[in-house]
């Protein structure tokens, strides 16, 4: 059995298969296609390859009695494992191996996996959420949403996979809901959640008390400003918070709240100055400055820019046509343990795709990754 310490938290996950008709052992499936992901394998056939490729190097730590299965031995195996097992153990593993920041930022957000859908229907693309911790870099959790419900189904069994004591949650609009809320809040943590026209009461209540707001501070100085410079494009960002949150007759519904805030920014682009300004309204349950809520919601970009993003460019995961029922997830889930072990590895510092490939290249750098 592997002496890798990640792989213990994924030994525990049964077999789907009846036992006498088993000629490779699940773990073994498990540590061959966590390696090749690591190494940049993006398919079934290509982790088989890698395995024929890297025999020698996998017997080292799994015993791969009766050699490499075939890669579609592959996929109906890893299909068919408990997708509630299998995020309990990559949760378990996470909760164990990265300490969250007093006060830090985990933000929650959904990407669909174009490349998922059915030939017949294209519309049945697997979404999945996930949990990011923003200060560490890392999935800390994912769950898929199921094609028959929708992301606000999902969220409460995504939050109870997390210990997030003393953090601040951030998720979007379709996240603004009081059941959410109240979730966290027991969790012992804090939510900033984005407020648009799902709540139309109380975005109106919002407005009335922060446009006024945002005008007084601004007249005498004291409005928080901030600025984004990055190629052809500038970004200038103002916040206003209120603490007064007693005259909103509709915050009385949600729990423990505490702050609401606007942040209002308007974009140069090419040198050409946008005409409007946009308006982001925001609920928490912490006491949050106008800087603490503008890092907030700006930290919250971070799942897209620092893992969606990343993911698609450095494992191609909008191309993966990975569709075979239960693949997908499992397979997106093999994705984030790769991702959180190459970002964990500091001895090489370049981007994932080099450090895909030099883990293709070196069994040595391949264990430094997964012993990360």
């Amino acid at each position: 059995m592997s002496n890798i310490q990640l792989f213990k938290y994924f030994e525990s996950i049964d077999d789907p298969r009846q036992q006498g008709k088993v000629v490779h052992k699940l773990f073994d499936i498990i540590f061959l296609a966590v390696s090749a992901v690591v190494s940049g394998c993006q398919g079934w056939e290509e982790i088989e390859d890698f395995g024929h490729d890297r025999l020698d190097w996998l017997r080292k730590y799994v015993l791969l009695e009766q050699g490499i299965p075939r890669h579609d031995t592959i996929a109906r195996v890893m299909s068919r494992i408990d997708m509630t097992q299998f995020q309990d153990s990559f949760s378990s593993w996470m909760k164990a191996c990265s300490k969250l920041t007093q006060g830090g930022v985990v933000a929650i957000d959904g990407k669909r996996l174009k490349g998922s859908f059915n030939q017949s229907d294209r519309r049945d693309a697997l979404y999945m959420i996930s949990a990011f911790a923003c200060e560490n870099g890392v999935v800390l959790a994912q769950c898929p949403v199921d094609k028959k419900s929708n992301e606000i189904k999902a969220l409460p069994e995504l939050l109870e996979l997390l210990e997030i004591k003393g953090c601040l949650v951030t998720i979007d609009a379709m996240g603004c809901q009081k059941s959410i809320a109240k979730k966290i809040v027991g969790k012992e943590a804090d939510y900033l959640l984005a407020v648009k026209a799902n709540h139309k009461k109380l975005l109106s209540q919002i407005e009335d008390v922060l446009l006024p707001e945002v005008a007084r501070q601004a007249s005498d100085g004291l409005l928080f400003n901030e600025a984004d410079y990055q190629k052809n494009r500038e970004e200038f960002r103002c916040c206003a918070v209120s603490h007064n949150v007693s005259g909103l007759s509709e915050t009385i519904h949600w729990e423990g709240v505490k702050t609401v805030g606007v942040i209002v920014s308007y974009r140069k682009e090419k040198g050409k100055l946008s005409n409007e300004l946009c308006y982001r309204y925001y609920i928490s349950s912490a006491n949050l400055t106008a800087e603490e809520l503008a890092r907030g919601a700006r930290q919250h970009w971070q799942i897209e820019n620092g893992l969606h993003w990343r993911l698609d460019v450095g494992f191609k995961e909008d191309e993966c046509r990975i569709r075979r029922e239960g693949a997908a997830p499992v397979f997106a889930g093999l994705r984030h343990i790769a991702f959180n072990q190459l970002k964990a590895e500091k001895s090489f510092s370049k981007g994932m795709p080099a450090k895909q490939k030099k883990a293709m290249r070196s069994t040595a750098y391949l264990e430094k990754v997964l012993n990360a």
